[in-house]
């Protein structure tokens, strides 16, 4: 079983959002890193670019497969997590703690829309 957090939120095309304050750290869960295998490069937009929650932001690209990435929420890119650039690999080490990007949240009523810990445990068991 996958390892989720409580008190992230959740997308159906698993990406997590962890919240604090008028910021959003964005990144794909440990179910999505485990499906991918070993991550060899993260595409990710610019600072200053503008997300649309349920479009494409960038990419992870892993030695099977490349997977888009869907943002959960939408804002205004304020960090890219550049140590992503030299070690895609963190996010197989740890997929929670290396996030890809930080946004500033436009609609915090967007988070209604995702799922909690415990609806996404659900949602991969099937």
């Amino acid at each position: 079983m996958a390892k989720v957090i409580e008190g992230l939120y959740y997308s159906e095309s698993h990406e997590f959002v962890r919240v604090e304050g008028d910021f959003g750290f964005i990144g794909i869960t440990d179910y999505a890193q485990n499906a991918l295998g070993n991550v060899v490069y993260v595409d990710m937009p610019d600072v200053d670019d503008e997300v649309t929650a349920g479009e494409e932001f960038g990419a992870v690209e892993s030695v099977k497969a490349a997977s888009d990435l869907f943002s959960p929420v939408s804002g205004t890119v304020v960090e890219v997590n550049e140590a992503l650039d030299d070690q895609p690999e963190l996010i197989n080490q740890d997929a929670f703690e290396n996030w890809i990007i930080k946004v500033e949240l436009s609609d915090k009523a967007e988070l209604d829309n995702l799922m909690d810990a415990q609806a996404y445990a659900a949602f991969c068991e099937k």
